[in-house]
């Protein structure tokens, strides 16, 4: 098994890399100049197995629903396997 101290590790490196990658994007967009422009986006809560998706644009609703679905169905086939493997 995986120890939890390597678990842990991990979760704390991959907000390090989520940081830096806020970071590098801003200042990409500030060193480009980012011209005038429509900013459009969306997201989703995931409770359990149901998604929440909300955004601004109908093309980035429809890939926010396709990402969301998409990780409905992982979480739902993670935890047959694991009730398969553990049951």
């Amino acid at each position: 098994m995986i120890d939890s101290a390597v678990l842990y590790a991990l979760g704390v490196a991959l907000i390090f890399v989520g940081v830096l990658v806020i970071v590098v994007a801003v200042v990409l967009l500030s060193v480009s100049g980012g011209g005038k422009g429509k900013a459009k986006g969306g997201g989703a809560v995931i409770i359990g197995p149901v998604p929440i998706i909300f955004g601004t644009g109908e093309k980035s609703l429809k890939t926010v629903l396709l990402l969301s679905l998409a990780l409905t169905v992982m979480l739902v086939v993670a935890m047959v396997v694991y009730y398969l493997l553990l049951g």
